[in-house]
């Protein structure tokens, strides 16, 4: 810093054109940016700082002056309030990769430029809350796991799948919002259809996220569609085996008779009824085979270990199609 300032004035001085009130005014300039303008000299260069949502600014000017960000808390404080009031500031994380002045930070709180890039995120349909907290955890920065599997445990069908770009830092929270805000879009686009259905939307997304787990394709989403609803107005439990990865971990070929007995809400071997909730949040597609069930004279149906579908019309023929297919 001082020897920044002794150049300055070693220039002023050697030009001597210049009189006494200009060296003097130089000075002053030399020894605010030194003091007050610059960057500290122990600047934390590619370092992340918060600035919080609905904090005081005298907060936020203490928290840049105690992180290294700004020389004086007081100053940028002042300046801010000068150029864009008290709540000028956009919350967020920002990250500085190598010192700016005072101005310059200024200018980019309150522009909210994080100097983030984007990164692409992808996911997959069928994903559950679980799936999409591990994904997030592997690529955002200290993702907070577990506050996203609090605050998104009620989101489950509703975290629409897809690709995605969000900021590097971002949290839980902006996450979720973003996902489902993707959703109620996406959905808008079959809410006439849906409506034209006559089930409401939260069982067509609790059906369409077993669709998602048990059938790959849209022609077998449709028949299977047929088949399940046509069971709930039979009164028949659904018997669908992909709740069971929601329930115990469990795959159609590592369950038992034990824990198809099991009495659980999400069980649809004890329980008849759609599940309460979504066991994954299921894509588009999905949802659009949920109200486009294909009428077939089936009610049962299995998938082989290599995907193919195999349907039949009772449940003898169902017993038949387990001892040539599953065994």
């Amino acid at each position: 810093m001082f020897v920044r300032i002794n150049k300055i004035i070693g220039d002023i001085i050697e030009a001597r054109a210049f009189p006494a009130l200009l060296f003097l005014a130089f000075l002053l300039f030399a020894l605010l940016y030194a003091f007050v303008f610059d960057a500290p000299d122990d600047f934390p260069y590619g370092s992340f700082v918060i600035v919080p949502e609905g904090a005081p600014l005298s907060v936020i000017s203490e928290q840049l002056e105690g992180s290294k960000i700004v020389r004086s808390g007081l100053s940028f404080q002042w300046f801010v309030r000068m150029f864009a009031g008290e709540r000028g500031v956009i919350a967020g994380q920002y990250y500085f990769e190598e010192g700016e002045t005072v101005f310059g930070v200024m200018s980019r709180v309150l522009t909210g430029d994080y100097k983030l890039d984007p990164v692409r995120v992808l996911i997959p349909e069928g994903a559950t809350v679980a799936d999409i907290a591990t994904i997030l955890e592997a690529i955002l920065i200290d993702f907070d796991t577990d506050a996203f599997l609090i605050l998104a445990k009620s989101e489950e069908g509703y975290l629409f799948p897809d690709t995605y770009y969000f900021l590097p830092t971002d949290g839980p929270r902006q996450v979720i919002t973003r996902m489902k805000e993707n959703f109620i879009e996406k959905i808008s686009t079959t809410a006439p259809a849906i409506k034209d259905f006559g089930e409401s939307v939260h069982d067509v997304v609790v059906m369409a996220s077993l669709l998602e787990k048990e059938a790959r394709t849209m022609e077998t989403r449709e028949v299977i569609a047929g088949i399940l609803w046509k069971r709930l107005k039979d009164g028949m439990p659904l018997q669908v085996d992909a709740v069971f990865p929601y329930i115990n971990g469990k795959n159609t070929f590592q369950l038992s008779l034990e824990d198809l007995q099991v009495d659980h809400p999400y069980n649809t071997y004890t329980r008849k009824g759609l599940p309460p909730g979504p066991i994954a949040n299921p894509g588009l597609d999905a949802i659009i085979a949920a109200i486009n069930p294909e009428d077939t004279p089936y009610y049962f149906y299995l998938s082989d270990k290599e995907g193919m579908m195999h349907y039949a019309r009772t449940f003898d023929g169902h017993l038949a199609n387990k001892a040539r297919y599953l065994r």
